[in-house]
């Protein structure tokens, strides 16, 4: 069982692409998108965060911040912004993702036949209160950013 609308988003801290923490409760009173993602420059992960960028205006005008997490480091992320021109913040969160454990976006996943432990692509919007506002379990990677912005009336 998941997190469900209505739910305190749980808070923690992360490093970011320069190193900084970052702490989602300092974010409190404005909507945040929290997006887990398995990995840096990959085709479906590319297509997501390009979809953020591009709808970049429409997000930023709403006050809407967005955060993206996976197990890659700040210099992975770096190059990935750099790469793609990418104006969102990318936080790390280490084996044994804490952070991705406690939002469900951690486990298990089958690769050619291969069971492994991952990053699962979810997403959750945390309303300016900290709670769960919508949460996307099955994610479509390319049009992400649009699904938001449609199902908050907000485009």
């Amino acid at each position: 069982m998941g997190l469900a609308i209505g739910d305190a988003a749980p808070d923690f801290t992360l490093p970011d692409q320069d190193g900084k923490p970052l702490t989602l409760s300092s974010l409190q009173g404005q909507r945040v998108v929290i997006y887990f993602y398995p990995k840096d420059d990959t085709p479906g992960c590319t297509k997501e965060a390009c979809n953020f960028r591009d709808r970049w205006s429409d997000l930023e005008s709403q006050g809407i911040r967005v955060l993206g997490i996976s197990k890659d480091n700040a210099a992975s992320h770096g190059k990935f912004i750099a790469k793609y021109t990418l104006p969102l913040t990318l936080l790390t969160d280490a084996e044994p993702c804490p952070v991705a454990t406690a939002y469900h976006s951690y486990g298990l996943k089958t690769f050619m036949g291969k069971e492994y432990m991952g990053m699962l692509r979810q997403t959750f919007v945390v309303d300016a209160e900290g709670k769960l506002e919508l949460v996307y379990e099955k994610v479509k990677a390319e049009t992400m950013a649009d699904q938001i912005l449609s199902d908050l009336g907000l485009g």
